[in-house]
């Protein structure tokens, strides 16, 4: 009988009710559980785990039941935003700290935060507690929110208990995140400041000290984003009085700052020294990295950021340097985890990011004795630096120590791949309409990597009188100056146009090319598509190739897509809808306004340090400079994105042009200028009742490749800034000033 109640049993354990795959994965994350935790725990693959979690497939027994009972306990841990069980009120949870209750203050985002709570640590941990609004703001972590915060008296030896009592389980070594805010007060305490309103408190009185504490009791990081990588290193972000508490100045002397890194014999790099503690070649300036040589995988690394050293650029991260501790560590944090905990710069974390996800090596079969070995991982740019083509060589690079000292290349020795800068007089007719207005792309730039193939890590292969291959990367020498925009293939149809009105789509001038010149190939395959015949004179190709910036570009675009959707700008809405949420969408939320303007940043930094240039003194022409030791070193690559940018913006103001007969005045980059009867994008693009307007050309939207409002002035203000800058033939460029109108006295000369 007892044979027939187990079967029973286990028929009814096969069905075990489970919630949906997106719950799935929120409650493992929300209690810092990795897959492989998992996986371990139910005796499969992480895969298999991953698969529960997306929907592919659905566990079975004997996993089924023990895998329900996991999630069962979750849910009632951290249940779902809008239940019954997360919106009443409760008894507070039991905490690592018992005494008097601890009083409530608001957290970054609206989030609850508990206040300090004068008591003696237990030996029992407590599960962490989730604010709804803290866990599921914008931006906020999915694991724990805050760990509670140890009162005035725990901050002393009892601090590092506290800190032992939280100590994580193998595999859950991020359970706080990858960054804190560390910030000091008037009596030298130090608090940590995380995301989802984590508070920490710091016991560490040494920056040596805080380093080990990071590494062993701060639980800090971040998983890696491809399976071939690294994890995240932990990054503290350090306010002034936090500098002040660990020896570091609150600002860097002018010698100093132009050194970028504190002097040799500083008191606190001698600290790091003698307790074994090393620095990059960087040193100890606003971004820095101290470490211990690794021992096996485990790495022993932590990043520091200085604000106040200008370690976070106005230009990419706007004020972000003087919010408080827990706002900036909300800024920092979405951004680390949409797109990368910073390393640097946004240029320099753009770049990392391209390595983060495509790394370079990966581990090899099992040899003979069982070992694994790193090897060349294919798709990637390998570990070795590829020397350019001279053509694609900027100047004073050592391919080019031949040249004479003051020769100038022109378009036949060098290629120019370079975004729009180009500008015209008004017509009469378009002097007659009432306003100018400006159309910029979002994310131009990471619209033209998705989809471009590159170059990967073998040497350029030189040809002569190749004949064009549109699907081989490489820098072409061709005559494109018999490609006349009077009379052009658009789509299948050829359609005249009034060329004098649109810039040449294969220089950065817009001008008409005079004889050959080096192109890379999308210009050369534009020629093509627009009806012209091509015929190379020579050519340096790259064979092996791929699509290597495209889960760069996904992850970037995700980052921006969703914060602007935070912001209240979502996808596939109405024209009328789109502008209307675009009307001061920064200022519904201006921390996550910082973070949009990061990851444009991001892009923008991400593609113009493939052409990292020489800096600092001492270089001299011909010598290599640091940044040619990169695998990233790649100047071919960020020719190819540029020139599918400028291609696929001449393309939109091509078909536009060809259906409504408008033409831009002037077009910077990713922005063009319209001259138009109103003042709204509407009155530019010719959108139907349907909702469509011109296939191929400008569509309003969010989606990277759409375009947004960049600014509407009058005609007569357009008039008046010609006339003011206009000398010598050249024509000022609207698109520069067309979002705020502000001419400055720079730009007049004055």
């Amino acid at each position: 009988m007892s044979e027939l109640f187990d079967a029973v049993d286990a028929l009814v354990a096969s069905r075990s009710p489970l919630p949906p795959p997106a719950e799935r994965k929120r409650l493992r994350q929300a209690h810092a559980l990795t897959l492989d935790e998992v996986a371990s725990a139910l005796d499969v693959r992480r895969a298999t785990v991953s698969a529960w979690e997306s929907g592919k497939t659905e566990p079975r027994p004997p996993q089924r039941e023990p895998y329900a009972r996991l999630l069962k306990q979750l849910a009632q841990l951290y249940p779902a935003a809008g239940s019954t069980a997360a919106l009443q009120e409760e008894a507070p949870a039991p905490t690592a700290f018992s005494g008097p209750a601890p009083t409530a203050t608001t957290g970054p985002g609206g989030g609850a935060v508990e206040a300090a709570a004068v008591t003696t640590p237990v030996a029992t941990p407590a599960a962490p507690s989730v604010s709804p609004a803290a866990a599921h703001a914008p931006g906020a972590a999915s694991r724990p929110a805050r760990a509670a915060r140890p009162s005035q008296g725990s901050r002393r030896p009892g601090a590092s208990k506290a800190a032992a009592a939280h100590t994580p389980a193998p595999g859950g070594a991020y359970a706080h995140g990858p960054l804190l805010v560390l910030d000091a007060d008037t009596e030298r305490n130090v608090t940590g400041y995380g995301i989802g309103g984590l508070i920490l408190d710091v016991p560490a009185k040494s920056l040596p000290a805080l380093v080990e504490w990071t590494l062993t009791e701060a639980r800090l990081g971040s998983e890696k984003l491809h399976g071939s990588g690294k994890d995240g290193d932990p990054l503290l972000v350090l306010t002034e009085a936090a500098c002040e508490r660990y020896g570091l100045p609150a600002a860097l002397s002018e010698a100093e700052r132009l050194a970028g890194r504190l002097p040799e014999g500083h008191k606190v790099i001698k600290q790091l020294e003698r307790a074994d503690w090393q620095l990059t070649k960087r040193g100890l300036g606003p971004w820095a990295r101290i470490y211990r040589p690794a021992h096996g995988s485990r790495r022993q690394c932590v990043q520091l950021c200085i604000p106040s050293w200008r370690a976070l650029d106005d230009r990419a991260w706007g004020h972000a340097a003087q919010l408080p501790p827990p706002e900036l560590a909300r800024v920092l944090g979405v951004y680390a985890q949409r797109v990368m905990t910073p390393v640097g710069s946004t240029a320099v974390t753009g770049l990392q990011l391209m390595t983060a996800l495509n790394p370079p090596t990966r581990a090899s079969e099992p040899d003979e004795n069982g070992r694994r070995h790193r090897e060349h991982r294919p798709g990637s740019l390998g570990t070795e630096p590829v020397d350019p083509a001279p053509c694609e060589a900027i100047d004073g690079h050592p391919v080019l120590a031949h040249l004479p000292r003051f020769h100038v290349r022109g378009p036949d020795e060098r290629l120019f791949e370079e975004a729009y800068d180009w500008a015209r007089d008004l017509t009469d007719a378009e002097c007659m309409q009432g306003h100018l207005v400006g159309l910029d792309v979002n994310l131009a730039f990471g619209a033209a990597a998705n989809g471009a193939v590159v170059g990967l890590s073998s040497p350029p292969e030189h040809v002569t009188d190749p004949v064009f291959d549109p699907a081989v990367p490489g820098s072409w020498l061709v005559d494109l100056s018999h490609v006349d925009l009077s009379r052009v293939k658009v789509g299948k149809q050829w359609r005249d146009l009034d060329a004098g009105l649109l810039p040449s789509p294969f220089t950065p001038s817009g001008r008409r090319p005079t004889g050959p010149a080096w192109y890379a190939t999308p210009t050369v395959a534009y020629a093509v598509e627009l009806g012209y015949d091509v015929t190379p004179v020579e050519a340096w190709l790259r064979r092996e190739s791929g699509r290597l910036l495209d889960g760069w570009y996904k992850r970037l675009r995700d980052a921006y897509v969703a914060t602007m959707a935070d912001l209240g700008v979502a996808e596939k809405l109405p024209p009328h809808q789109f502008l209307q949420a675009m009307d001061g969408y920064k200022s519904r939320d201006p921390e996550l306004g910082i973070v949009v303007d990061a990851v444009k940043m991001t892009v923008k930094g991400g593609i113009g340090k493939l052409q990292e240039k020489a800096r600092g003194g001492g270089w001299k022409p011909g010598q290599a400079w640091p940044a040619l030791a990169r695998p990233t070193w790649r100047p071919d690559i960020r020719a190819t994105v540029i020139s599918r940018a400028r291609v696929n913006m001449h393309r939109k103001m091509l078909h536009l042009a060809a259906a409504t007969g408008r033409y831009p005045v002037a077009v910077l980059s990713d922005c063009a200028v319209y001259a138009a009867d109103g003042p709204s994008p509407l009155d530019v693009l010719p959108y139907g009742a349907d909702g469509k307007t011109v296939p191929g050309s400008f569509r309003l939207g969010v989606s990277p490749g759409m375009v947004k409002h960049e600014g509407t002035q009058s005609v007569l203000w357009g008039a008046d800034v010609l006339e003011q800058l206009g000398a010598d033939g050249h024509v000022a460029n609207l698109a520069r000033y067309i979002k705020t109108g502000e001419v400055t006295a720079k730009d007049t000369g004055e």
